[in-house]
């Protein structure tokens, strides 16, 4: 991981800086949509897949649900 005051002043690569992922309360809180709607969306392929950690555990890409919502927003 990059220290914080390497970043400064100096242009780091998208691929350098580490990627957070979320839960799906996360999500939700961020998106304003519920368990049912992101699921839906999934199957429809209108939203990022959550990346599988465990049989039972998921975690989206903080990146991927910014860009989708930037995506979507309203001009």
């Amino acid at each position: 991981m990059i220290e914080q005051d390497h970043l400064e002043g100096a242009s780091v690569p998208t691929s350098l800086v580490t990627d957070r992922l979320l839960r799906l309360h996360e999500v939700k809180q961020r998106v304003g949509l519920s368990k049912t709607t992101i699921y839906a969306l999934i199957a429809e392929k209108r939203f990022p897949k959550p990346r599988k950690i465990k049989p039972a555990m998921a975690r989206w890409s903080e990146r991927d649900i910014d860009a989708w919502i930037s995506s979507t927003a309203v001009d």
